[in-house]
């Protein structure tokens, strides 16, 4: 077994295209799209660990498209200076870093014409939980000489372990504890033997305002107060570390107070891995009860999404809800709403209830919601819509745009079960719109933590 074969056998990677190794290959290409960062990542240090058993280099590639149907300021500029200062981390550690602007919707034209240029011996990527077996299958045909590999790099326990969709927390949780001791370790960064050396594009990346114009951005979502980057998500960390943890287990579930670690824009670009966040907070000097609290959610529950998505096709729409879930709205398709209101009207917070409009209007203007009130935010729009399959496209259109972490497994999951009972079950007395899925009032999640401060600091 050559030491190429016994790197393939980490449960991590998944092999997409088994073509053999071409003696005339220049180089290990990392294509980067999900983990945007050069420390403690999984998917960069398997393309090292192959270059250097080839004794080539290593060459990271990203294609920023020019044209994308959810291209804002707010994200591009948060991804933006994230990948600069990537690419100077990659400088250091002598590996090369070449950014495209790709028009179109992909950027498989531009990547291709780069493997042409450079000829890999093998392609890394990042795993995708969302993307489908054809669409792996049309990438391994982007350049036939090489062998294709995925990892994943946005998990701890790797998604494919679990091999089907799982129906709750409760069904997750004893398989991922079974792992953790295999799984929850330093990912290490590992020495590159042979510099890049070839041309690249290694300078620092224009910032996004003047891109602008080439990248097709919608200039009306601003960006948004975080500063994007790893060096800022291991700032945050250390801040919550330090100020909110102790106490996280009382203090997460009260939007007025300043209690979560708000990491959740640097996971979704993967400017920080989980196993950094994992091993920081399980070593860190705090209560256990708010370490585990916190633990459940970064690994038990942000992997449960992470499966729902990788095995459930629907996930953008009410399609991926449970049989009952489906059978109690349809039932209740034609309950009278006290209130319809446009997504227009949504998107400006401009509804009777000041809870939500506050939530709303926090959405919009930072760029983060917190976790307790999106349930409420997404169960109004049920009540509030002429039917629940619009309800929740419009849940995923405005998260999608205004969150910072939008279009990620978390936000997915989190709609599917405010609106279609994922990973929930069915509750009673049964009600008007609603049926069996789980209800939220104003007057009971007011009193959950204090309304009155969180309303007067996003009243607009």
């Amino acid at each position: 077994m050559t030491a190429l074969d016994r790197l393939a056998l980490d449960p991590r990677i998944t092999v997409h295209a088994r073509a053999g190794i071409d003696p005339r290959g220049r180089c290990v290409v990392y294509r980067m799209r999900r983990a945007q960062r050069a420390l403690d990542n999984p998917a960069l240090e398997t393309a090292i660990a192959v270059a250097n058993a080839l004794e080539q280099p290593v060459v990271v590639f990203f294609g920023l498209l020019e044209r994308h149907p959810m291209a804002n300021l707010r994200h591009f500029s948060f991804m933006i200076e994230g990948l600069a200062e990537t690419a100077r981390e990659l400088m250091k550690r002598r590996i090369g870093f070449v950014a495209r602007l790709c028009p179109g919707l992909s950027s498989d034209s531009e990547f291709a014409r780069f493997c042409a240029d450079w000829r890999p011996t093998l392609v890394i990527c990042d795993e995708a939980p969302g993307r489908s077996v054809s669409q792996w299958q049309r990438e391994a045909t982007l350049y036939r000489s090489a062998p294709l590999w995925s990892v994943d790099a946005d998990v701890v326990v790797p998604s494919r372990l679990l091999e089907k969709e799982q129906f709750a927390a409760r069904t997750i949780r004893p398989r991922i504890r079974a792992r953790l001791d295999q799984f929850l370790k330093p990912v290490g960064n590992r020495e590159v033997r042979v510099p890049w050396d070839g041309r690249a594009d290694l300078g620092s990346l224009p910032l996004v305002t003047e891109l602008a114009d080439q990248l097709h951005l919608d200039r009306s979502v601003a960006p948004a107060h975080f500063q994007g980057g790893t060096a800022a998500a291991l700032t945050a960390l250390r801040r919550f570390l330090r100020d909110r943890l102790c106490g996280y287990a009382d203090n997460r579930n009260h939007p007025d107070l300043d209690g979560t670690s708000r990491l959740s824009p640097y996971l979704h670009f993967g400017q920080i891995g989980p196993h950094t966040v994992a091993l920081t907070v399980r070593d860190a000097d705090a209560p256990a009860r708010d370490r585990e609290a916190f633990l459940e959610e970064l690994v038990v529950r942000r992997e449960l999404a992470v499966n729902f998505v990788r095995y459930n096709p629907r996930f953008r729409s009410l399609a991926s809800a449970e049989p009952w879930a489906q059978r109690t709205l349809s039932e209740h398709a034609r309950d009278r709403r006290a209130y319809l209101y446009s997504e227009r009207q949504l998107a400006d917070a401009e509804t009777h209830d000041p809870l939500w409009n506050a939530a709303q209007r926090q959405m919009v203007i930072s760029g983060w919601m917190h976790g307790y009130l999106r349930m409420y935010w997404a169960k109004k729009i049920l009540e509030w819509s002429p039917s629940a399959a619009e309800a929740y496209n419009i849940c995923v259109r405005l998260n999608d745009r205004y969150e910072l972490d939008g279009r990620d497994p978390n936000g997915y999951a989190g709609i599917a079960w405010a609106i279609g009972g994922k990973h929930d079950r069915a509750w009673g007395p049964e009600r008007p719109v609603y049926g069996k899925i789980r209800y939220m009032s104003f007057a009971s999640t007011s009193r959950k933590f204090n309304s009155r401060a969180y309303i007067e600091q996003w009243s607009g």
